[in-house]
């Protein structure tokens, strides 16, 4: 490859293996410290548009296939694949525009949660971004996007009304619902199988709540599968402005001995206009059966979204290694924690924890003009971290135990939030197999040539055969 013609006609960074800076452009912003060896020929972190449309152009020309990094976040690292050009967009980081009375917003890929909401806030503005601070927005709306206060926003990508991308055939378009609908349909949605690369996102915004509450309760490991088909019978009836959620983790240090250190936590949040209206909306959550059981009630107490972002990234803290696997499930909660409980309170990692959010309201469907097509009424799955190589072994092996523990009460997989690379087989099951279908057909017209890598390529030998 004629590197220097690359260099030539981009701003940006760009770096091959032999170039000193080549392993921290390539690991330096993965959020999931388990580092895997597959490597690009390539690094492109491009400055502008511009870029990426000549670098699209230059993997054309010389028959390369290409990756786009977000912001590194994937737990699965679908970024890092054999060969070929990884574009890097982490220079993409500003909010373009916002027009507080319209209520939209352009921005680049590369805003975080936490800071989306931290502007957007400031105008008395809010938009249906992801729970974890740092996370941000291209992935997480390129899949879809499970949101806070999901039940009366919707997903992050139901609120998007038109994205900018460069094509494989390096053009600049705009889709959205009037106009190149194709790419409109499956930017919201396929995530890293997307056949473009997302540059500009032109957002639908919300009023910000003027009284979010949040409360909690801790609850005895042994209570953990009653406790969860409560929840599960009762979060129909929410208001669906209530996000409600279970935790099995490390109980915090201050709390009575529980099982081996392993505690039952849920989690309440009102994303309501008034105290009185927040009150009553967390109010049903005080008539758990097992409440008396409670080692700790924290009632429902004014919060906002920064308290919200740290609460969230203390639990899923940076610099670990990571295993992952979101699902969806419409099983009884109970039988959720009965399947993993025995074996959650083994975990050889205290890092580890078992989450399952409970949908509240009515049920939801995503539109049929996306991608993003798994509903259920629960969602979550084991997020498993530790700390170092020596602990490897152990906990990748307690995790594939809890995930096929797991697997008989599941319904889908988030794409997002799955390993879609040791279990290939999760990318498929993301989908309505009419939406699988149409993903795949979309590539081969739009990317006949396949200048993107797919959900697949270049992740090694590997069995991808989709069995029933």
């Amino acid at each position: 490859m004629d590197i220097a013609a690359l260099k030539s006609s981009c701003k940006g960074d760009i770096a091959v293996p032999s170039d000193e800076n080549f392993l921290e452009l390539l690991h330096g912003n993965l959020w999931n410290r388990l580092i895997l060896d597959r490597s690009p020929e390539v690094i492109v972190r491009v400055r502008d548009e511009d870029d990426v449309i000549a670098t699209i152009r230059f993997a054309r020309a010389h028959q390369r296939k290409v990756v786009v990094r977000g912001g590194g976040h994937n737990w699965c690292q679908p970024t890092l694949r054999h060969g070929g050009i990884l574009i890097d967009l982490s220079h993409l980081n500003q909010v373009i525009s916002i027009d507080v009375e319209a209520r939209k917003a352009v921005v680049q890929p590369i805003i975080s949660n936490r800071d989306a909401q931290k502007y957007l806030n400031s105008h008395g503005l809010a938009f249906p971004s992801g729970h974890c601070p740092q996370v941000k927005l291209s992935g997480y709306l390129l899949g879809g996007g499970m949101s806070w206060n999901q039940g009366v926003w919707g997903h992050g990508a139901g609120s998007v009304e038109a994205v900018e991308i460069v094509t494989a055939e390096g053009e600049l378009i705009t889709a959205s619902r009037d106009r190149h609908q194709d790419y409109f349909w499956a930017a919201r949605g396929s995530g890293s199988g997307f056949f473009g690369v997302a540059t500009r996102y032109h957002l639908r915004l919300y009023p910000l709540p003027a009284a979010i509450h949040g409360a909690s309760y801790y609850y005895p490991i042994e209570d953990a599968a009653e406790v969860a088909a409560w929840l599960r019978k009762t979060a129909p009836q929410l208001a669906a402005s209530v996000e409600l959620s279970l935790f099995l983790l490390t109980a915090p240090g201050d709390l009575p001995p529980s099982a081996k250190g392993k505690v039952c936590l849920v989690t309440a949040t009102s994303f309501a206009e008034t105290r009185e209206q927040a009150l009553a909306e967390l109010k049903p959550l005080d008539d758990c059966p097992l409440l008396a059981k409670a080692l700790r009630v924290s009632p429902p107490t004014p919060v906002v979204f920064d308290e919200l972002f740290d609460a969230s990234g203390a639990l899923w803290p940076e610099g670990l290694r990571n295993r992952v696997e979101a699902i969806f499930s419409d099983a009884d909660g109970g039988d959720l924690v009965e399947a993993v409980r025995d074996h959650f309170v083994a975990a050889p990692s205290p890092l580890s924890l078992v989450l399952f959010v409970f949908f509240t309201g009515p049920d939801f469907r995503p539109p049929d003009d996306e991608a993003y097509s798994m509903s259920s009424r629960v969602y979550g799955g084991p997020w498993t971290m530790w700390n170092t190589a020596t602990e490897d072994g152990a906990n990748s092996e307690w995790h594939d135990t809890l995930t096929a523990l797991l697997r008989p009460l599941v319904s889908g997989y988030y794409i997002g939030e799955s390993d879609t690379v040791r279990r290939p087989t999760n990318a498929v099951a993301a989908y309505r197999p009419e939406n699988w279908e149409r993903i795949a057909s979309l590539r081969a017209k739009y990317d006949p040539d396949g200048v993107f890598f797919d959900y697949f390529d270049g992740l090694g030998n590997r069995d991808i055969s989709f069995p029933a």
